[in-house]
Parts: C-alpha cells; sequence; structure tokens
C-alpha cells in the first residue's frame, strides 16, 4: 500500500506551479536566440512550439487525471507498457527535469554577472561561471531545496506570489519596450531578408534548438503534483492547459517586443549577428529605461529562482515514483511522517544537482541536455494513453480526451519532428544517453529474477527500435538539419513523420494490462480492498 500524500493544492495553485515552472530563464534567453536563428519568423516558431507542447501535454493530462500520483509522469509507460519501457521514459524525464535545477540557478548568476560591479562582473567568465559563480549557484540550489523541504504548503504559497511576479515583470516589459519606439519595419525589412530571412527550415530549428521547447517544458510539474491536487479530474487538465496557453501569450508578446524594440545599429550585421549577454535588460538600457533594466535584473535572480524551487518539488516527486517502479533504492520512496513529503528524494536530487553545477558550468552547455532528454520524455505519453484506452477501457477516467485517437498520433509525429529537427549529431547523442542508464534497470531486474522479461522487451521493443531509426535518418536527412543530404528538404520531414506515424501504431499496439496496473489500479481489487478496510454498516444479528 502506497503512503499517501496530503492533497493541499487547488487547480489555481496548480496552474501557478505550471506556469511558474514554465516561465524560468526561457523568457530570458530564449526571444534572443530565436530571433537570431529564425529572424522575425520566430514569431511562428513559439506558435508551432505551443500547438506541438499542447497536443503532448493533453495527453498527460488524461493519464494525470487517471493516476493522480506524485510522480506520476515516471510511471505512466511503466503501466501501459511494462518496466523496461517505464525505466526509459522515467530516466529521460528526470534527467530533462533535474538538470533544470542548475541550469536555473547558472542563469540568474550568469546575469547578475552583467550588474555594473566589478564582483559581479567575475562571476562568469569565458563563456562558464568561476570558482565564485558556482559557489553563488549552490547557495541558490539550496534556497530552491529549503523551500520544499518544510512541506508543499509553504512551496505552493511562495510560488504563487514568485510567480504572480514572474508574470507582471514579462507584461511590463513588453509594454515598455513598445511604448519607448517600436521598430514594425523590423518585422518584414526586404534589407534583411524579409520576414524569414533563412528559410522555414530554420524556424522549425528554433523550436528544437533556441530554447522554445525548453521554456514550455514545465507542464509537467501540474501532472507530478497531482496526487498533491485537490479534485485531480479537473485541476489537472485545467492546471496543465492553462499553464501553456498563459505561457504562449508571454512568449509570443516578448517575442514581437525584442523584433520592434531593436534599432537599426543593431541589425547592422542583420539577424545572426545579434549579440546579447541579457537580452532585454540591454535593450532597457539603449532606450534609457533604467528603471526597466533594474527590474530585470532583479527578475533575471526571480524567475529562474522560482522554477528552480518548482522543479525541486516535481524531481523528488519523480524519483519517488521510480523508488515505487522498483528500480530506485527504498529509502527513496520514504515520506515524512509530518511534512508528508519525500525528503530523502530531495536529498539525492540535491546532490545530483551539484554534479551538474560542477560538470556544466554555463547555461548553454546544460540546456543541449536537457533538450535532448525532453524529446524521448514527451514520447511515450501519447502511446500510453492511447494503449490503455485499448488495454484498459474500464479503468476510471475522470477526464477522457476527446480526439484522443487524433491527438495521441499527432501529438507523437510532433515530438519525432521535433528530434529531427534539432539536428544531427544531437539526435544521435541520445542513444548513448539511454544506454548509459540501462545498467541501472538490468541491475534491479536480476536482482527481482528477471519477471516477465520476455514480455517486458516485447512492450518495450517499439521504443528500441524507434531511437536508432530516428538517429538514422537524422544522419541521412536534408543538410539543413545537420544531415548527409541523402534526403532532401521536405522529403526527410516526410519521411520521418511516416516513420514515427508507424511506430506510434507499433507502440500503442505494444501496450497490455501489465500487472503493475492490475496491482496498484485495478478497479475491482482497489473496491475490495477499501471495503476490506471499512468497518461494516450491518448491526450485528440478535441471538436468543
Amino acid at each position: 500500500m502506497q503512503q499517501q500524500h496530503s492533497r493541499h493544492i487547488g487547480p489555481i495553485a496548480l496552474m501557478l506551479t505550471g506556469l511558474g515552472s514554465i516561465i524560468g530563464s526561457g523568457w530570458l534567453f530564449g526571444a534572443a536566440h530565436a530571433a537570431q536563428i529564425a529572424g522575425p519568423a520566430a514569431i511562428v516558431a513559439w506558435l508551432v512550439g505551443m500547438v506541438i507542447i499542447l497536443s503532448i501535454a493533453l495527453s498527460y493530462a488524461e493519464l494525470g487525471a487517471m493516476f493522480p500520483e506524485s510522480g506520476g509522469m515516471v510511471r505512466y509507460a511503466r503501466y501501459s507498457h511494462g518496466s523496461l519501457l517505464g525505466f526509459i521514459a522515467a530516466w529521460a524525464n528526470w534527467i530533462a527535469i533535474v538538470s533544470v535545477i542548475p541550469i536555473e540557478a547558472e542563469a540568474s548568476v550568469q546575469y547578475m554577472s552583467t550588474w555594473p560591479y566589478e564582483w559581479a562582473h567575475n562571476l562568469y567568465r569565458d563563456g562558464e561561471l568561476s570558482t565564485v559563480g558556482l559557489s553563488f549557484a549552490a547557495v541558490l540550489v539550496v534556497a530552491y531545496f529549503l523551500l520544499n523541504y518544510w512541506g508543499v504548503k509553504l512551496f505552493a504559497k511562495a510560488n504563487s506570489a514568485i510567480t504572480i511576479f514572474k508574470v507582471i515583470v514579462p507584461a511590463v516589459t513588453v509594454g515598455a519596450l513598445v511604448y519607448s519606439g517600436f521598430h514594425s519595419e523590423n518585422l518584414n525589412n526586404p534589407a534583411l531578408g524579409g520576414f524569414a530571412p533563412f528559410g522555414w527550415a530554420s524556424v522549425m530549428t528554433a523550436v528544437a534548438t533556441s530554447g522554445i521547447v525548453f521554456s514550455f517544458n514545465g507542464f509537467q510539474s501540474p501532472i507530478n503534483l497531482a496526487g498533491e491536487a485537490r479534485n485531480p479530474g479537473k485541476s489537472v487538465p485545467f492546471g496543465v492547459v492553462g499553464s501553456i496557453l498563459l505561457a504562449a501569450v508571454i512568449y509570443v508578446a516578448l517575442q514581437v517586443a525584442f523584433l520592434g524594440a531593436l534599432s537599426p545599429s543593431e541589425l547592422a550585421h542583420g539577424w545572426k549577428g545579434l549579440d546579447f549577454s541579457s537580452p532585454f535588460a540591454q535593450l532597457a538600457m539603449a532606450l534609457g529605461l533604467n528603471w526597466l533594466m533594474m527590474t530585470l535584473y532583479f527578475d533575471a535572480f526571480v524567475s529562474p529562482s522560482g522554477t528552480g524551487a518548482t522543479y525541486m518539488a516535481s524531481t523528488s516527486r519523480m524519483i519517488y515514483g521510480m523508488q515505487r517502479n522498483g528500480t530506485m533504492p527504498e529509502i527513496f520512496g520514504r515520506i515524512h511522517p509530518l511534512y508528508r513529503i519525500p525528503r530523502p528524494a530531495m536529498w539525492f536530487n540535491l546532490a545530483v544537482s551539484f554534479v551538474f553545477l560542477f560538470f556544466f558550468r554555463g547555461w548553454g552547455t546544460l540546456a543541449a541536455v536537457i533538450s535532448v532528454a525532453t524529446v524521448i520524455s514527451y514520447l511515450t505519453g501519447p502511446i500510453s494513453a492511447a494503449a490503455l484506452r485499448r488495454c484498459a477501457p474500464d479503468l476510471p477516467r475522470p477526464l477522457r480526451l476527446a480526439g484522443l485517437n487524433i491527438v495521441a498520433p499527432f501529438a507523437f509525429v510532433c515530438a519525432s519532428l521535433v528530434l529531427y529537427w534539432a539536428r544531427w549529431p544531437l539526435t544521435g547523442q541520445i542513444l548513448f544517453l539511454i544506454v548509459a542508464a540501462l545498467p541501472v534497470y538490468i541491475w534491479y531486474q536480476a536482482k527481482a529474477g528477471w519477471p516477465e522479461f520476455s514480455r517486458e522487451l516485447k512492450g518495450a521493443m517499439w521504443m528500441v527500435l524507434y531511437l536508432p531509426t530516428m538517429a538514422l535518418l537524422s544522419w541521412i536527412g536534408s543538410t539543413d538539419f545537420g544531415g548527409l543530404g541523402i534526403l532532401p528538404y521536405g522529403v526527410d520531414m516526410a519521411v520521418v513523420a511516416a516513420a514515427a506515424l508507424g511506430f506510434y501504431f507499433w507502440g500503442v499496439n505494444s501496450g497490455w494490462y501489465t500487472r503493475y496496473l492490475r496491482d496498484e489500479h485495478d478497479p475491482k481489487l482497489v473496491e475490495e480492498m477499501q471495503r476490506d478496510n471499512e468497518p461494516s454498516g450491518k448491526p450485528a444479528v440478535q441471538r436468543g
């Protein structure tokens, strides 16, 4: 019997948790990076990213409402396809999320390094944090840890306040930049190549590599906190969809404001010549908006810190979920008796965050690791949702997504295209990421005596072959996406989409009513357990 968490988080707080996760360092860097890659067409890239993430998130919303568990996103694939696919999905998802904790701390320190003080300039030099800068980042990570250490109530209250501030500052930034001088000609200047100066392939690359997918990644937090949500059937989808839509409005507005605020001198070397270390703060300085510049410097500390604290909460629930999957030591499944949080898992994530800080000393180096792992972690959600519709139709579904038969394959194909758009050789590096973790799975399977391993392998075989297939297509794909050019542009994306669709149907048909699902969520077993644990309401029979 699993230990129960307290259900304190309402729908608004859950949505703010998602929004707080989404709006972190991405809005501070994303607009400039996207403009550098795609020019004014970066606006389209944010909209494409929103549609892709929303389609993926809707599949996860149904799963999150079905299984309102802490750390749920590391468990869904296990329910539908067994322990091997569950481990692959959980590992990729955890890597993608836990690495966000140090990257947000690093983002804050990098922005601090542009403050007008000599000591601040020494925090970040030659493309990486100095020893002093790393120490500052480590202190921030500890602060994220302490915000969650005394229970989810403190975390939710602190996050809601921080998130409101994080939404207000981007809105004020948009208004101030537009009001101070908006160069509408920047949006379609023939001298700069027009609206899409580098073609539409660059727009797709911007979706995958400029921080757009990374910026929307926080939609997972409401799902991972579903076990602590009141009425998860309504709260989870409200939190997921609401946070994505609100974030999309903010991101598109920021992108438009950034494009219009650029002066002719800043565009003298074209879009690829843009060079900003703290984009919006430097624009505010150039426009003489000192009050906005100081606000942005302060927010560059608050926004990433709010996201880091949110991810410290959700990643501890992931480790808790992985322990319940049987692929982590038992200590990580322990819940504090008073605060009802998995403290040992929090300590583990704190240690891992320090390791990431030591090996990846800059925002850009960590962003690549996150984007690769994030794409893998997205792949199993749509397939698990559709597979459970087929093999477990009687499971209670507080949220039954209309049109899942269309949304799920669309989401999987989109995730596969994002993986392809990330460009070779980044796509090929995914294989190493998965192989590096497999000894952990093998160790725990060997300890358990390899239960039903042939069935587990069959359930995961589609993913085992999917990853090298996508890497191969990336390698021989068009030069627009870093490939050899064997597949020309246009044909390459059609081939990737067709292959993805084939793997989608294979994956859906590989699902079955696993023993993990039967043991933990079978409606009849749950009803019997509840009946056995409740006192009988029948009066005693009188004899005599």
